[in-house]
């Protein structure tokens, strides 16, 4: 895509060796009008909300200061703060599934995202161990999730939907580069299954609404990448770990009979590809992932309404969720490339095809979260800093709901600034 489609990805693996001091951040401002009514009854009752007229937004989805520094002899450290829309990480917000109540949601505690926060010792281009608060590289968004690595003006949504993204924890990293290949292996805290539900499978799994995360188990992710032909990247990644009891209630639970052996086992696998000459970009990528115990954790989600003050969803889990997508780009400047290589325009297509709710055995089925995304736009490049993006498309649901018709419009940086 831009210049520096792959300027997150070098920052992370090593900060500068000289200058030793790097700045940088990305951001984006979006305006979106949506075709569609925003009633929280619009899938329970379809037909009243079929001719709404829609409403519009402005947002700051992301605006994030990064700094990193070179300390010398193979130390160095990461940091990444982010605002998201425009402000805390606490929000008011209906509830959707239940009686379109006012509900005060927390989804991280403290006042900004610190998305990352590192202290790396690099021993050689193969190994490398960084500890600290760090990015999980599952699925496509997690690891290329600046504005500048996507053509939407959102985040790519099934993977956004079904997994947290980006997706960050404390613990551990292992990582190297060898030819054409580059892996990474971490050690994690588990996700806690208290915040899963049905409109986005795990995607709330990381939060914690305490001024600390609960660590009662710890969870492995893995990330493989081959570029081994020019413009092409292939990857494969996954996560495992169980869920279940991670949370600060684990002893009401664990002596309960009923959930004594549970354990809510999450499995996680994904595919993604990229490629890129001055004339084409193509993206796509597979996350399937499978929740053990699903239906145990649907009962006890369902029954944590009765506990006064618990900032928990009150809805089912699904056994299984699962998301592809695919987007393409043709830059209509490749022709003057000599004349404009700091300038592309881009016309794309794309395709989302995700569902968050696969029940298990004896739940029913919610079929508005299975949804297929069409849409296509522009993305112009001035500079290889900025995109300007446009977008329009339909989300389209099951026949007995309304389809949803939506406009985009942003403009995004992203840049590093070393002193």
């Amino acid at each position: 895509m831009c210049a520096l489609a792959a300027s997150v990805s070098a920052q992370n693996d090593s900060v500068a060796r000289s200058p030793r001091l790097t700045i940088g951040g990305y951001g984006e401002a979006v305006y979106s009008h949506h075709f569609y009514s925003d009633n929280v009854f619009r899938y329970r009752n379809a037909d009243r909300y079929k001719d709404a007229p829609g409403y519009g937004r402005v947002d700051i989805p992301h605006a994030v200061i990064m700094l990193g520094y070179d300390f010398g002899r193979g130390w160095s450290m990461g940091t990444e703060i982010e605002f998201e829309h425009g402000g805390v990480e606490a929000a008011t917000e209906k509830e959707t599934e239940e009686t379109g109540e006012f509900e005060q949601e927390i989804e991280r505690g403290g006042e900004v995202a610190l998305e990352q926060f590192w202290v790396q010792k690099s021993f050689n281009k193969h190994l490398n161990i960084r500890a600290g608060h760090i990015v999980v590289p599952v699925g496509m968004t997690n690891n290329g999730h600046t504005p500048n690595m996507f053509f939407s003006v959102y985040r790519p949504e099934g993977e956004n939907t079904i997994m947290p993204c980006t997706w960050h924890e404390t613990g551990l990293s292992l990582w190297g580069r060898a030819g054409s290949w580059r892996y990474e292996a971490q050690l994690l805290p588990s996700l806690n299954s208290n915040f899963f539900n049905d409109a986005g499978w795990i995607h709330n799994g990381s939060a914690s609404p305490y001024e600390f995360r609960p660590a009662n188990g710890l969870s492995t992710a893995v990330r493989v990448d081959w570029t081994g032909v020019e413009g092409l990247r292939l990857s494969v990644s996954g996560y495992a770990g169980n869920s279940f009891n991670n949370d600060i209630t684990t002893s009401i639970y664990s002596e309960t009979s009923q959930y004594r052996d549970a354990k809510g086992t999450v499995l996680i696998g994904a595919f993604d590809f990229a490629y890129r000459n001055h004339w084409l970009t193509l993206r796509g990528n597979f996350d399937y992932g499978h929740l053990g115990d699903a239906s145990l954790i649907s009962t006890r989600n369902k029954n944590q309404t009765t506990m006064s003050g618990n900032p928990y969803p009150h809805t089912a889990v699904g056994e299984s969720a699962y998301d592809a997508s695919i987007e393409a780009g043709i830059n209509l400047l490749a022709w003057r490339y000599e004349r404009a290589k700091n300038r592309k325009l881009y016309l794309f297509a794309r395709y989302d095809r995700y569902d968050s709710f696969v029940p298990a055995e004896g739940w029913t089925d919610v079929e508005w979260c299975e949804r297929q995304v069409l849409s296509a736009g522009i993305n112009y490049c001035p500079l290889p800093e900025i995109v300007i993006k446009a977008e329009g498309g339909i989300r389209l649901l099951a026949d007995q709901y309304n389809d949803e018709p939506f406009f985009a419009l942003g403009i995004t940086w992203t840049g590093f600034f070393k002193h």
